[in-house]
């Protein structure tokens, strides 16, 4: 809870959909699961903290490197990935005959769990709760860690990778995305009135304290 707190005085520079702290986006996405999903209290906990890796900026990393979307590296650039033509033109993967093919590295339907991701605040919070032992199910895990990774679950990319879990995973992670897009407002929530109900949640998953 110490880091959902720093997050208090912490805006998202790439979301042009807020400009408030995003400890408040982090219960509105949570109410707004908690809403439409009212037994999957694990589901709640994941929306409160899926961008909880965004404290890497409070920490001292510089936003662009943090924060947007994220992209699979070792195959070649998908063209949904935004900004793809100006922001890759100088990386030396674009000219790499091991990195600039359809498949790459990697083999045709090799599952998301083998793929290698961007670095950003994604990857970096689904690492935290691997290696701490959390026992939120895969599911809200591989939510935490693919809900920027929009060429794949928006743009339709990276599909040849996939398995027939992946891709019920996508459909997971899609309904996520409507929360952590779609619940964005400028009427925020009282964050002492839920304090409580998600520290509850994070004793039951995440218990002990975490190595950062």
């Amino acid at each position: 809870m110490e880091v959902v707190e720093l997050l208090g005085g912490f805006v998202d520079e790439s979301d042009p959909d807020v400009d408030f702290p995003n400890v408040y986006h982090a219960y509105q996405t949570a109410e707004g699961l908690r809403k439409m999903f009212p037994d999957l209290d694990w589901l709640h906990l994941t929306g409160f903290i899926h961008d909880l890796g965004k404290v890497m900026s409070i920490w001292g990393e510089p936003q662009w490197s943090t924060v947007g979307d994220t992209f699979v590296v070792g195959c070649e650039f998908a063209p949904s990935i935004v900004y793809s033509e100006t922001t890759f033109k100088d990386n030396p993967d674009l000219n790499n005959s091991k990195y600039n093919t359809k498949y790459g590295i990697y083999e045709a339907n090799c599952g998301m769990n083998n793929l290698m991701m961007s670095w950003g605040h994604d990857e970096y919070m689904y690492q935290v709760l691997k290696n701490h032992g959390s026992t939120i199910p895969d599911i809200g895990l591989n939510c935490i860690r693919f809900h920027s990774f929009y060429p794949w679950h928006t743009g339709g990319d990276y599909d040849h990778l996939c398995t027939d879990v992946d891709r019920t995973m996508k459909d997971w992670v899609t309904k996520f995305n409507q929360h952590d897009l779609y619940t964005k407002s400028t009427v925020l929530p009282d964050p002492e009135k839920l304090k409580p109900y998600y520290e509850s949640l994070i004793a039951k998953y995440i218990p002990g304290k975490v190595k950062w």
